[in-house]
This record gives C-alpha cells, sequence and structure tokens, in this order.
C-alpha cells in the first residue's frame, strides 16, 4: 500500500467521514474556548460541567427529547448549583464544583445503569463518533456554530474580562454577563463534544489546546489561533490512528493532543522545559521570575491586544 492509499483509506467510508466532520467542528470550538478557560483559571469548571451533564442526557432519552437539550439545562443547572453553594456556604469553590459535578455525574451514573434502553447510553460516557446520525450532525454543527461564532463576535470583551475585570468594569463592561456568556458557551461546547468523546474526555479538549497555546505564544490573538488549529490537527491524527489501530477514535483524539502538549511542553522556545534547564546555565533569560519570563504577569498591550506574558 502507498502512502496516499494509506493517507486515502479511511475516508472511503461514509462513517469516517462523519466522524471527522463531527470531531473536528467539536475540537475547534473546544479548541477556542480552551483559551480564556486557561488564562481565566476555569479547568476545574469546565470538569464539572462536563460531567454534570450525564444526568440530563439520560432524562433527556426517556422524556423523547434531543440529548443536547437535557444536556444543556444540566449544564446551567450545574454552573448556578456550584454558585448557589459557594456563595450561601462559604465553602472554597474548588469544594463547591467537587461536591456538585460528582453528585451529577453519580445520578447520571445511576440512571444509565437502571434505565432499560435500545441505545447504549454508555457511548455518551465515552463517545460514539463513529455511529453518528444525520440528526447528531445538525446538532453539532449548528449548536458548533453557534458558539463558535458567540466567541469569536465577544473575543476582546472575553480577553479584557479574562486578564482584568476591574479595568472591564471601569469601562462599561459587565463582568457577570460575560463569566454568564461564557458559561453558557461552555455548557453549549460540551454538548457539541459529547458526540465526539463523551462526557469523561471532554474536559481534555477543553483544556489542552489552549494549555499548547500557552506555551509557544505570548498574545493573545495568536493563541486563539493556535489553540483551535492543533485541536483540528489533533482530530484528524487522532481518526487515522483509531482507523489503522483500530482504537478507541475519542480515545485517540484525546490522546494526540496530550502528545502534542507534551512535545510542547519539553521543547516550546521560551516556556520549554528544556528551555528553562539551559537558561540556568545562562545569564538569567528565561529563567522562572526573569522578566520576559513565561510566569510573568499577564498584561493588556498598548494597542488593544491582549499579551498572554510580557
Amino acid at each position: 500500500m502507498t502512502v496516499l492509499e494509506w493517507l486515502a483509506e479511511p475516508w472511503q467510508y461514509e462513517f469516517m467521514q462523519r466522524a471527522l466532520l463531527v470531531t473536528v467542528v467539536a475540537a475547534v470550538v473546544c479548541g477556542l474556548l480552551s483559551c480564556w478557560l486557561v488564562l481565566i483559571g476555569w479547568s476545574l469548571l469546565g470538569d464539572a460541567v462536563a460531567h454534570a451533564v450525564l444526568p440530563g442526557v439520560v432524562l433527556a432519552y426517556l422524556a423523547g427529547v434531543p440529548f443536547a437539550v437535557g444536556a444543556l439545562v444540566f449544564g446551567l443547572g450545574a454552573v448556578a448549583l456550584i454558585g448557589a453553594v459557594r456563595e450561601t456556604s462559604g465553602l472554597r469553590e474548588d469544594t463547591a464544583i467537587g461536591v456538585v459535578f460528582t453528585t451529577l455525574f453519580a445520578l447520571g451514573i445511576v440512571l444509565v445503569s437502571v434505565t432499560p434502553s435500545q441505545v447504549d447510553l454508555g457511548h455518551i460516557l465515552f463517545g460514539n463518533v463513529l455511529g453518528v446520525s444525520d440528526a447528531d450532525i445538525a446538532q453539532v454543527v449548528v449548536l458548533g456554530v453557534l458558539a463558535f461564532t458567540v466567541l469569536v463576535l465577544k473575543r476582546r470583551d472575553l480577553t479584557l474580562y479574562a486578564f482584568d475585570r476591574t479595568h472591564a468594569h471601569a469601562v462599561g463592561i459587565s463582568p457577570r454577563v460575560l463569566a454568564a456568556l461564557l458559561l453558557g458557551v461552555l455548557a453549549l461546547t460540551v454538548v457539541v463534544a459529547l458526540q465526539a468523546i463523551g462526557v469523561v474526555l471532554v474536559v481534555a479538549m477543553l483544556i489542552t489546546p489552549g494549555a499548547t497555546a500557552f506555551l509557544l505564544t505570548e498574545r493573545m490573538s495568536a493563541m486563539l489561533v493556535i489553540a483551535p488549529s492543533i485541536a483540528a490537527a489533533c482530530a484528524l491524527a487522532g481518526l487515522y490512528a483509531s482507523y489503522h489501530l483500530d482504537a478507541s477514535s475519542g480515545g485517540m483524539v484525546v490522546l494526540a493532543q496530550g502528545i502534542v502538549f507534551t512535545g510542547v511542553f519539553l521543547l516550546a522556545p521560551r516556556r520549554g522545559v528544556l528551555r528553562r534547564i539551559r537558561g540556568r546555565g545562562g545569564e538569567g533569560a528565561g529563567l522562572p521570575g526573569a522578566p520576559g519570563d513565561a510566569g510573568a504577569p499577564s498584561s493588556v498591550g498598548a494597542e488593544g491586544s491582549p499579551r498572554v506574558g510580557a
């Protein structure tokens, strides 16, 4: 078999073409959103929302309505519940997140175990991208385009919110409204990614691309391009690997993202581990805490284009 035949073989099957469309759409939206989640420090919240939607999916199945409806309701409900527990109990946010998301996830697992179904609801846990229907594809594309459009149109406000909420409030932008908007898009994006990799691995697609881009660039505008590009490339590589190795598609996509992150973590020009090790033997450039280092505080550029790092 030639290289071209090896590359072309998976796409002669319609189920692989469908899988590619769904996975790339989910990867691009998750990759774009991950930039803000990483900068704001909402990684754990993304994990919570991803797991909390499971009971909503099961209940939506029982009610005969689209999975997206139940997932969206429970995603937004989980965010509201976390906020209520945190504000009324005095517990730290990570504690409230841990309690709420594990309880809802456990409820979802119980519902899956006791729900008689001709549909394998276990696919919601680990994804079923090779078996998506026309309705699933339409749902993913519509919701994905909606989430992508909102993020692109509000990118400047969201970036200002991520770096300096006080300044955002001073110029007339409500941090509460932006937080609510971002959480709403987070719930929407989780629904988009469910078909591709399931609720267990969604958090990887919501965090890894943004974390990888953060190590590669100092500018937010570049980060917003790099993260979804890496996510889309890993989606393609993961599907190739899953086809030729006969392995889990969602697992291979996430594994590809993890491999890319590991390579960048080691070799990134400014923030890579090897760069830092070499820097310790130099004159101080690149040392943690040194001017221009990755660990320096984030700031907003003079022209209004936010930077990641000095």
